[in-house]
């Protein structure tokens, strides 16, 4: 297949692995792009020491393009970015602050950036800046998505904008991706269907919750980790969700961020106090973390943890590897291109 995306980021497919942490993980990043797609590293819960060797264990796994993300706005993420431009990452996928810096940098070296967007004005600051893509998350994506879905979100962006864009939210099938393309966008990203594949990290408890959820069984809320967030239904949701976040909490979790981010805890603080405005998602996000990793990594997405998770996991019924559901997704999605031109005859 040939788009916009698989040219600018010489890939094989138009399907993109985005940054999730603890599953974006270097082993999954390297199958999806060995399988002809192109991954995030996921770099939010990592340290600089270990964002390093996490570049360097793709790099031993694979020969093809790869990306990692930096989430501007948390302790540490210009750090950790410092690190991939000094490595000369091929993608850096950058969300929630303004890269231009970031930018330049990265096209000292030929690298190319994408930015992690929600809406017009973020897609049109997003361009100004000098991004080589979008990557534009609707609001049926697990996590961070926008409130307007794919089907008029897309399109939209389209009209203002003359760069690729991946489009993120709601994709899990070949026929997914044929109506992602047919919407203007140039590639899909497939969290919550990669996720849930053998070579995953997900646990597998979490991934067995993953295929009996209904599209319906999902909770969209700004009141667990301080921005709009879309999470598996369960007791431990509901109630992260109806405790939601007060000053004595954020009070509390400057030293969970600054242990997690292996930071000073003085910077740390320093940080939050000198911006008032992004202290309380600071804090939801650092009090969001241990829930997500709980869910992600030891299986508790129902008593203590919070897994984030897609509406399109209603249409996933089974974990095959990588390779397998890479090469179903193109083959459905061509057979769905064919059919669709054959109607319009």
């Amino acid at each position: 297949m040939k788009t916009r995306i698989t040219e600018l980021f010489k890939i094989k497919y138009p399907i993109v692995l985005p940054g999730m942490s603890w599953i974006s993980t270097p082993e999954l990043v390297a199958a999806v792009c060995n399988a002809g797609g192109i991954g995030w590293l996921a770099t939010g819960p990592l340290s600089t020491k270990e964002t390093e060797a996490a570049v360097k264990k793709i790099r031993s796994l694979t020969d093809k393009p790869f990306g990692a993300g930096a989430t501007l706005l948390m302790p540490g993420a210009k750090e950790n970015a410092e690190v991939l431009i000094d490595m000369q990452v091929p993608v850096l996928n950058v969300s929630l602050g303004k890269p231009d810096e970031i930018v330049k940098r990265v096209h000292n070296y030929g690298g190319k950036v994408i930015q992690t967007v929600i809406g017009a004005k973020h897609a049109l600051a997003a361009v100004k800046g000098g991004v080589d893509a979008l990557q534009v998350t609707g609001y049926e994506a697990a996590a961070h998505g926008g409130k307007v879905a794919n089907l008029c979100l897309i399109p939209s962006i389209k009209e203002l904008v003359d760069v690729p864009i991946v489009a993120s939210g709601g994709f899990a099938t070949g026929q997914g991706l044929a109506a992602a393309l047919a919407l203007g966008a140039d590639a899909v990203a497939m969290g919550t269907r990669l996720a849930t594949t053998k070579e995953s990290p997900v646990h597998d408890r979490t991934k067995q919750a993953h295929l009996a959820a209904g599209v319906e069984d999902t909770l969209y809320s700004n009141r667990f980790d301080g921005l709009w967030c879309r999470v598996l239904k369960s007791k431990s949701a509901e109630k992260s969700i109806k405790g939601g976040m007060n000053l004595f909490k954020a009070a509390l979790v400057g030293p969970q961020i600054a242990k997690s981010m292996d930071l000073p805890l003085m910077k740390v603080m320093l940080g939050m106090l000198a911006q008032p405005d992004k202290m309380m998602t600071l804090a939801h996000m650092a009090t969001a973390f241990g829930k997500i990793q709980a869910a992600t990594e030891e299986g508790d997405y129902d008593v203590k943890g919070v897994e984030l998770i897609g509406q399109c996991c209603g249409l996933i019924h089974d974990m095959p590897t990588v390779k397998e559901t890479i090469d179903r997704i193109i083959k459905e999605a061509k057979e769905t291109s064919s059919k669709t031109a054959e109607m319009l005859k």
